[in-house]
């Protein structure tokens, strides 16, 4: 589907643009506020050809892209018209009221991913630098002296170190503030004149003109006053939360202003007050006061990481992907940011390196394992992005739909993650992704055994995922048997009388190409135009389906009757060449509860092609209103290469209708 045409349905399913009270994206999805979640089409967008699947979380209505999500984004806005992501949202209308709605989680996670997503990309690219110069001095390739070094690493660094400025930016945006007011907050704290204060004074031998909190662990010297107020000099550089904090009470500030001062001065003297409001207020209080808690809450984690640091990296290695799915994720970026700027190095998102690498190992098993054409093109796609720490299209397109090979991949995280704690892996800088996470695991004082262990963690992890799916994931769970709502137990019966688990088993390998006939009378229209999306979206399997003229259902092959539903409304058939198949009369017809149904043949008969399975009374159940289109499945659609209509338009029972190819 073109970007174009995707981008303009995605639109019209989440409600339109009057629905969209702003949308931003990140790796991989489309991240939208709506004013009215009910309105949107969530099984319409999950079966766009070009969408992965749908997650609500964070108080957000995510559509899961894949790789193309910044074209279809560039697109859409351009298309619809809606503000870009370098464009303030109006947080003062629906939006706010939206977000009032939301659990106190819900908003925090909210908050976290607005204000870092947008620098995401940035910080990674430009954290992948920094290690990869790392390497090369580790390496002996080059010298801390060298002017290829210098340059480099202020390549690699800059963003990092003027963080505050950039977060200060997203922040901005999130609290509807004037994006340049809350740079200019951020740049005060990374100012080189502040930033050098203290240690110029220290480096000198000058006294501090007075200690505050003398005797304490949060004994700082004073250098400098502010209208005789001591300010405590920080180091806000590659900081976070601070400049969060002060902007937040920027944009409260600026409401208060903008309701005082007349429109004709506003737009110099509401950003002269705030800024000379703000940034004071900042550095005498809300840096340091924020900083120590900071602190605290980093080194509150390194404590607890440090008692158990072989169970941290199981656990979270194994629920990472979890904490992906439902966007929880983001609470423990800021916590890794944190860590790096306050102690130079991270262990804790260190842990979760190793899931990007079970999931790609699960997903070449399934690649390996399946006979579906359309997975495999899905699994080598995935299987690329997850090489680059990209993991939706592996979760949401091949692993969580099959929830076992989700499962096995969250315990070969699980072993990575233990090796790493083990091993004492670290992130020494926010950097990259997948491979490209371990030029970020270079202690920069040389390879250690940290960075060792990550490589061992992330094989121990990918070999483990393959494995395991190899080997103890059951054929049904790489291709599943789907049911619609009134046939789940269909899966388990298409083959025969055998326990349900060993004849689905059987079924996805034992089969021979096979030519089925035409079980009734009617006219065969093509299974897309079925007014019921479990079938007409092929989630169950493909085929065919026939508005019936006749009243007869026949066998469409010798086979072996697996499934007679109490309400004759449809039979299981698994044919001596090893398709099963659904035969379905009309839609919803289940509610019927049997009537104007008669059921010929018993679960076990074994019946020859063309012989009467079912009648029924099709004017009866049009004037009860209900449609008797009726689908004809190949439910074990993965076991064959091609599944082929024959027939488009009148047919009689007996005609051939469909070519199964192995």
């Amino acid at each position: 589907m073109a970007y174009e045409e995707l981008a303009d349905a995605i639109m019209k399913d989440v409600g339109g643009k009057d629905n969209v009270n702003s949308v931003v994206h990140c790796t991989t999805r489309l991240r939208f506020k709506l004013k009215d979640e009910s309105i949107a089409k969530e099984a319409d967008l999950k079966a766009l050809d070009g969408v992965v699947t749908v997650v609500k979380s964070g108080g957000q209505f995510q559509v899961v892209i894949g790789n193309q999500v910044a074209e279809v984004y560039n697109t859409m806005v351009k298309r619809a018209g809606l503000p870009d992501a370098g464009e303030v949202p109006d947080e003062n209308n629906a939006t706010s009221a939206a977000a009032a709605q939301m659990s106190l989680l819900d908003r925090f996670i909210d908050l976290i991913s607005s204000i870092f997503t947008p620098a995401l990309g940035l910080l990674a690219s430009t954290g992948m630098i920094k290690g990869f110069t790392a390497m090369f001095v580790a390496l002996g390739w080059l010298v801390p002296t060298a002017g290829t070094y210098v340059i480099l690493n202020a390549i690699g660094d800059a963003f990092f170190y003027f963080l505050p400025v950039l977060l200060g930016y997203s922040a901005a945006r999130k609290f509807a503030l004037d994006p340049f007011i809350g740079m200019a907050i951020g740049a005060v704290l990374v100012y080189p004149s502040l930033v050098a204060l203290a240690p110029i004074n220290v480096a000198s031998g000058t006294p501090p003109l007075m200690t505050v909190f003398a005797g304490t662990f949060l004994a700082t010297p004073v250098y400098a006053t502010f209208l005789g107020i001591p300010v405590l000099m920080m180091n806000y550089t590659a900081s976070v939360v601070p400049v969060i904090i002060s902007v937040w009470l920027a944009s409260r500030l600026k409401g208060w202003l903008d309701r005082r001062i007349p429109t004709v001065v506003r737009t110099f003297l509401v950003p002269f007050f705030t800024l000379l409001i703000i940034a004071p207020l900042t550095l005498l209080l809300v840096g340091p006061v924020v900083s120590w808690l900071s602190e605290a809450v980093s080194a509150a984690v390194i404590g607890l990481y440090s008692l158990a640091p072989v169970l941290a990296g199981a656990a979270l290695g194994a629920v990472w992907q979890v904490l992906v799915i439902f966007g929880l994720h983001w609470g423990l970026v800021p916590v890794g940011v944190m860590n790096v700027a306050n102690h130079g190095a991270d262990p804790v998102l260190a842990l979760i390196g190793s899931a990007s690498f079970a999931q790609i190992g699960v997903v070449l098993a399934v690649i390996l394992r399946t006979k579906n054409q359309k997975l495999k093109g899905l699994g080598w796609s995935a299987f690329i992005s997850g090489i680059f720490g990209v993991t939706e299209p592996a979760i949401y397109g091949v692993t969580l739909p099959r929830k076992r090979t989700f499962v096995l991949s969250c315990i070969a995280a699980g072993a990575g993650g233990g090796v790493m704690g083990l091993m004492g892996s670290q992130f020494y800088m926010m950097g990259g992704l997948g491979v490209f996470q371990f030029p970020s695991m270079v202690n920069p004082k040389g390879v250690d055994a940290g960075f060792t262990g990550a490589l061992l963690a992330c094989a121990l992890s990918f070999v483990l995922g393959f494995a395991l799916t190899m080997f103890l994931a059951k054929k049904t769970d790489i291709d599943p048997v789907a049911a619609p709502a009134d046939a789940q137990t269909l899966a388990a019966a298409t083959t025969g009388t055998a326990s349900a688990e060993a004849k689905a088993d059987a079924s996805a390998t034992a089969v021979a190409s096979e030519l089925l006939k035409a079980p009734l009378d009617g006219t065969a229209v093509a299974l897309s135009t079925v007014k019921d999306e479990v079938f007409a979206s092929e989630s169950m399997g493909q085929g065919i389906a026939i508005e019936p003229t006749g009243h007869e259902i026949f066998a469409p092959a010798d086979a072996t009757v697996v499934l007679v539903f109490p309400t004759k409304h449809a039979i299981g058939l698994h044919t001596d060449r090893g398709a099963d198949i659904l035969i379905h009369i009309g839609m919803d017809t289940v509610a019927l509860e049997g009537k104007y149904f008669e059921t010929l043949v018993q679960q076990g008969d074994h019946v020859t092609a063309g012989q009467l399975l079912t009648t029924f009374d099709p004017a009866a159940i049009k004037a009860a209103g209900y449609a008797v289109t009726t689908p004809i499945i190949i439910t074990n659609t993965g076991s064959y290469t091609n599944v082929t209509g024959l027939q488009a338009g009148p047919v009689t029972h007996g005609d051939a209708l469909l070519a199964l190819d192995k």
